[in-house]
Parts: structure tokens; sequence; C-alpha cells
């Protein structure tokens, strides 16, 4: 069948936030498929903060998107025509898709992985059952090495990996203080999620809310956000305290990333710097079974809660991605691109 593919591309390199000329909406027929190859129609597509650092020329762990190249980006589908051994025509899978409707994959392709919506929706395996999930579980159980009775702060604590590394750290009798913008996002840290403490880093003095949340120090601190929080974590790290690092959205949009104070700045001129390090959720690619079948499990018991902001439109694609810099989004971001129907 001849399908027409509707894909996003980057038009030019933003400078600061994102605008609508950086990107492209184009239309495409895609070839017949080579035999090892699926057709997988996207259904959601995730939005993260992550994204932005591709669409820069800056160093990086990996390569920018290239300009007249596809955003890149996981998603959600279902494989609506195979000629693999592996998939068949009907099997809802996670792919790398990119910003597009549709997606040619190898059936060799790892990042390519069945999922089973009847256990938890389909919208879920991209945030807290997915990458966003991962990223909690290993950043926090592999790279802080938690033990009970310690205090953890998470950052963005509201969001699709700090909502989960919360949730984790009182399941391993962590104290654990999130911090979020705004009494709404706070109300649902603490009440819904269990956190002990959240504080409202747009309407409290950060340092005192911190000595406060915090009297016995802060042994964790689960970095995704930089900028003052880390400078305010800085001055109450305990001896031996570790500081997992996932990102830092609030340079982000930094017309000269290389050139803002990063954590690793923050963190690197203490006096007695604390275990602090960069991670690759991808570097766990060999346990991601692990992870996913545990995090299912908990989710579909309700042991793990999450919140997502469900928007609807491939084309409005480059909007909804400032609302993670501008905090609209409640949760994990998703788009809805298509009906499950082929």
């Amino acid at each position: 069948m001849t399908v027409e593919n509707t894909r996003i591309v980057l038009a030019s390199r933003p400078k600061g936030m994102p605008a609508p000329e950086n990107f492209r909406i184009e239309h495409e027929s895609l070839p017949k498929l080579e035999k090892g190859q699926v057709l997988i129609k996207v259904l959601y597509l995730s939005l993260d903060p992550y994204m932005r650092g591709r669409m820069s020329e800056e160093k990086s762990y990996a390569d920018p998107v290239p300009i007249d190249g596809v955003i890149t980006g996981e998603s959600a589908g279902i494989v609506v025509k195979s000629r693999s051994l592996r998939f068949n025509e009907g099997d809802h899978v996670c792919c790398p898709s990119g910003w597009q409707s549709y997606y040619v994959g190898e059936e060799n392709d790892l990042m390519i992985y069945p999922v089973d919506p009847t256990q938890v929706p389909l919208p879920a395996y991209l945030g807290v059952c997915g990458m966003p999930g991962r990223t909690a579980y290993f950043g926090l159980l592999r790279e802080a090495k938690p033990r009970a009775g310690e205090t953890l702060v998470v950052s963005a604590a509201s969001g699709a990996v700090g909502s989960v590394v919360g949730q984790l750290g009182k399941m391993g009798k962590l104290r654990v203080v999130g911090v979020a913008g705004g009494p709404e996002k706070c109300s649902w840290v603490k009440d819904e999620l269990g956190f002990d403490e959240c504080i409202d880093y747009k309407n409290e003095n950060l340092d005192e809310a911190l000595a406060r949340a915090c009297p016995d120090g802060i042994d964790i601190y689960f970095e995704s956000v930089g900028g003052a929080l880390s400078e305010a974590v800085a001055k109450q790290l305990n001896p031996g305290a570790r500081v997992p690092i996932c990102g830092y959205i609030s340079s982000y949009n930094a017309e000269k990333i290389a050139q803002t104070r990063t954590p690793f700045d923050i963190f690197g001129e203490l006096e007695n710097p604390p275990w602090h390090q960069f991670f690759l959720v991808f570097n766990y690619v060999s346990e991601y079974a692990e992870a996913n079948r545990k995090l299912v499990e908990w989710v579909a018991s309700g042991q793990l809660k999450y919140r997502e902001t469900l928007l609807e439109g491939l084309e409005k694609a480059p909007e909804y991605f400032n609302w993670l810099f501008e905090g609209k989004n409640f949760g994990k971001l998703v788009v809805k691109v298509a009906e499950s129907a082929p």
C-alpha cells in the first residue's frame, strides 16, 4: 500500500526558545518495505526536554539533528505492515520514529520493542513505563545507590521523571522532598504521590524552604533543572552526598549553553564536592526489560501513580514542545497523532 507520511523537520537551528520558523512540515510517500522491515503507524508522540539539545550544534552525547532532518523522538504506535519475523501486523510497539506519522523500522533495531496496552494505557509507555520512568529507575537505584533513612531532594517533582524518582524513593524508605512550580503541582506531589514535603520554587525562598524541609541535610539530589535550585541545594549537601544528573533544563534555551553555569560548575567548585555525574539511560539498555516489567507492574497495581498532559495534532508539536520550558504541562507531555485504526 502507498502511505503518505507527515513529518516535521528542522528548518533552522533555534536561538533561545524554538520558534515556528525553526520547523517545517513535509509530506512524502513512503517506499515499499524491504525484507526485515516494518511499517509503524505513530499513535502517540513523546515530547521531552532533551530534544532541545538535539536541535543545537553544541557538542553533546549524541549527534545533533541535521538541517532538514526529522526531529528526534520516541513514539508508541501499531505495526500496519510487516516483512519481519519479529513483528506482526497489529502489534503495538514503541520506536524511535521522531516527529512523523509513520516510521519504517528494521527488525533488528532494539529500540523498537513490543508493549501491551491491555496492561497499562499506550501513552504510559512513553512516560512512567517508558524512557522517563527508566531514567528515574536507573538514575536513583543504580546511580545514586540510596540507603533507607536518607533524604532525597527531587527537582521537577511533578514531571515525568521526578514524579517517579520520588515514588521510588518512598518505596525505598527515604525522606523525599520535591520541588515543583505552583500550589497545584505541589499539592499533587505531596498529597497524591506521598512525598514528605514539596517546595514551591515560584513562591518560596529556596534556601529557607530547603533548610526547613531537610533538617538533617541532603543526601541525594536528583538533578534535572540546574540554576538557582542547584545553587540552593549545594549549600545543604551532606558529606557523601550523591547527585545523579539527567539534565538541566534551565540552560537548554541559552544561545551558548557551553558558557552557562551548569550543575557541574556548581557542585564541582564546592570545597568538598559531592559525587555528581551525568548519566544516560541508554547505558542500561541491557536491563530495560527488567525495568519495564517492574514499572508496568507498579502502575497496573496502583502502587506507582502518574499524570499526563495529552494534546492532539502532530502539526502542533513545535508549539506544544515549548510548554516544557514554560511550565504549562503537568506530568508527561504526549501528543496524540492518530487513532489506532490503520
